[in-house]
């Protein structure tokens, strides 16, 4: 089974257990570095697939929260290689893990070393948000020879020619953003979610996750009939922001 095969397989045996997969996201680092590899710990026991976000100075796709611990990340240094050398001295964490970064510290690293390792820390799969489909051969590549996918993110005003080619591209699970917007929303999700989630499923081949404005568990219930994950991505964050307790968060979410 190949690196991103894990991630798919992982979903499908939330599914198969009769759930909704969840995949929480925490910003690498944050809210202090010295408990990265701890938290990371504590949200794999819950989550089936996690999310780990590498700071950024501009993360365009990202609401408040999301920004907020980037920033207090970076400048408490955390970087791209101290992520990768942290996974490694961790010796393994139990859930696949997926990165979500920007294309410029995955161009300042490059792409085959980035590949190598992922393969070599327990990294399945990457998020590009700001990376266009027509731009990501190279990185796609790369990470391919190794056996790491590339998510892509659909979204409500995707078209249907565009979110076929999307589907079928992306490895792992396919990325729904349930909004036009950025992260970290408390609006709700959109009446007409189900739609929408129903169309993306029944173009992919492969497990669809909803993500942007999840943060309590009928919103995971409402996604679950209609996609095999939801991804939490502010709502924990800001639990970490708070000093609580991110298991008992996640399993409040089921």
């Amino acid at each position: 089974m190949t690196a991103h095969e894990r991630v798919a397989a992982a979903i499908a045996a939330a599914n198969d257990d009769g759930r909704t997969a969840l995949v929480p996201f925490i910003t690498a680092g944050y809210p202090e570095p010295k408990d990265f590899i701890s938290t990371l710990q504590a949200v794999a026991a819950v989550g089936d697939v996690v999310e780990i976000g590498i700071p950024f100075s501009d993360p365009m796709a990202d609401g408040m929260t999301i920004q907020r611990s980037s920033f207090e990340a970076l400048q408490k240094g955390v970087s791209l290689v101290w992520i990768f050398d942290e996974l490694e001295k961790s010796g393994g964490i139990d859930a696949p893990l997926v990165m979500m970064s920007y294309l410029n510290p995955l161009l300042a690293f490059g792409y085959e070393k980035l590949a190598a390792r992922a393969l070599e820390t327990g990294v399945c799969a990457f998020i590009v948000p700001d990376l266009p489909f027509e731009e990501s051969d190279q990185i796609r590549g790369a990470l391919e020879e190794q056996g790491i996918g590339l998510i892509q993110l659909v979204t409500p005003a995707t078209p249907d020619d565009r979110l076929r080619t999307l589907c079928t591209a992306s490895r792992g699970f396919v990325y729904a953003v349930t909004i036009t917007g950025i992260t970290g929303g408390d609006v709700g999700l959109p009446s007409d979610l189900a739609d929408y989630l129903d169309k993306v499923a029944s173009l992919s081949e492969i497990p669809v996750c909803a993500g942007f404005g999840i943060r309590v568990a009928a919103d995971v219930a409402a996604v679950g009939k209609h996609a095999s994950g939801a991804i939490v991505g502010s709502a924990l964050v800001e639990v970490l922001e708070r000093g609580e307790d991110p298991t008992a968060f996640l399993q409040s979410l089921r």
